[in-house]
């Protein structure tokens, strides 16, 4: 094997990456947790850190993460590190800056427009990657939709009928294909729909429970390479909340029943915690899987936000829900989600919910893109096209917003 493309997605939780061959087959994939979760969980958190003067150990922190998933791509790809010919990467507004080690100001306040825009080649021995080329980042469309978003885009390209895509992340990403025009936003998710916020939470690996279904009385648990549970990933805490309702073990509004409230032998997943109630589908002697109020609650305000977002895209266009064509969901979450477990959550508009479909490793799919003739300029294109609407703070988006929590 002679040259090789290595892609990275950069995400708030977690990085990911691939090698490639010349004629774009998978060589070697592989993921980790993004080390600067521990100056915060979200980009808010990290790029206030980063204005108290603590930027370049963040920075240092994605470097070391990005590093050492290259060092595990390679080893996996038993190939040496002169074999990488070209090498991009994609990642939202704040990450983009911290790996650059950009100034932040621009993006954390109004009117959010970014200083630095990316779309060039970063040389990487500067920035301390252990890269023997430049690495090529994706451009950013505003301070709020980066080049994470784009990659979904390229990878996914709509044909001329109405398309919706949803990059589900701790920064919400929205963008919507009219026919004619595109029109792009993010709103506030927080780790929720990566169950970063969980105590039992994980990424998509061996051991984590991807699905929950309602067997009888009792939940019947689908966990990542068999075996016991170890904790609950993204699409894993979707279908817990959905079954759950279905159930009757979880309110309209978000509320965890008491167990006194359930007459059926359903009522065992409940557990007291604290003031309130939890859900618990999973016990042994080292693991406890347990979804607390404030979880659900961290969850609801989530989903409501994208839900939000949506209906706010579609008022903007003029557009209604059933002209959509397709939903395209892109985001770490371990796998698909099942029509069910949207419905259940009631994340989406109930009209698009047959027309949904799973985008797996949708930010690397649009990073090999950029290996075809003319891959660059494409891309390049398409992030010129690309219309930024911010929500924030908006009037709409808040009414919006608060008609969007109900799990109903």
């Amino acid at each position: 094997m002679s040259d090789l493309h290595l892609g990275l997605d950069l995400g708030t939780t977690s990085l990911a990456g691939c090698l490639w061959s010349a004629v774009g087959e998978t060589v070697a994939a592989a993921s980790c947790d993004n080390p600067q979760q521990v100056f915060g969980a979200d980009v808010i958190q990290r790029m206030e850190v980063a204005r108290k003067g603590k930027g370049k150990d963040l920075q240092r922190q994605l470097v070391a993460g990005i590093n050492a998933l290259v060092a595990q791509l390679l080893t996996e790809a038993d190939c040496s590190l002169t074999q990488i010919r070209s090498a991009s990467a994609a990642a939202n507004p704040a990450i983009s800056h911290l790996l650059a080690d950009q100034p932040i100001d621009s993006i954390l306040f109004p009117p959010h427009r970014p200083e630095f825009a990316a779309g060039d080649f970063l040389a990487s021995a500067p920035l301390g990657l252990n890269l023997p080329v430049p690495l090529y980042l994706l451009p950013l469309i505003s301070g709020y939709v980066g080049g994470d978003l784009l990659a979904v885009l390229l990878g996914s390209p709509p044909d001329e009928r109405p398309t919706l895509y949803v990059d589900l992340g701790t920064n919400a990403e929205l963008a919507l294909w009219t026919g004619q025009d595109w029109l792009v936003t993010s709103v506030a998710a927080g780790p929720a729909f990566e169950a970063g916020s969980l105590a039992c939470g994980m990424r998509y690996d061996h051991g984590a429970v991807t699905e929950v279904s309602l067997v009888k009385d009792r939940f019947a648990l689908t966990v990542a390479g068999g075996g016991p549970p170890k904790g609950i990933c993204g699409s894993g805490l979707f279908a817990l909340l959905s079954t759950a309702r279905q159930a009757g073990l979880l309110a309209a509004d978000g509320r965890i029943r008491a167990a006194d409230e359930i007459d059926s032998n359903l009522a065992r997943f409940l557990v007291a915690d604290r003031e309130a109630w939890a859900l618990q589908i999973y016990r042994d002697a080292r693991t406890v899987l347990r979804v607390s109020q404030a979880d659900v609650r961290a969850f609801q305000l989530a989903k409501g936000a994208v839900l939000a977002g949506v209906n706010c895209l579609l008022q903007r266009t003029g557009l209604q829900a059933e002209q959509l064509a397709s939903v395209r969901i892109a985001g770490a979450l371990g796998g698909a989600l099942p029509v069910a477990a949207l419905k259940g959550v009631a994340m989406l508009p109930e009209i698009v919910l047959e027309k949904c479909r799973f985008l797996p490793g949708a930010v690397l799919a649009g990073l090999l893109h950029l290996q075809q003739e003319k891959g660059l300029e494409q891309a390049r294109k398409l992030a010129s096209s690309l219309k930024a609407y911010p929500l924030s703070g908006t009037p709409v988006f808040e009414k919006a917003f608060l008609a969007s929590l109900d799990f109903s």
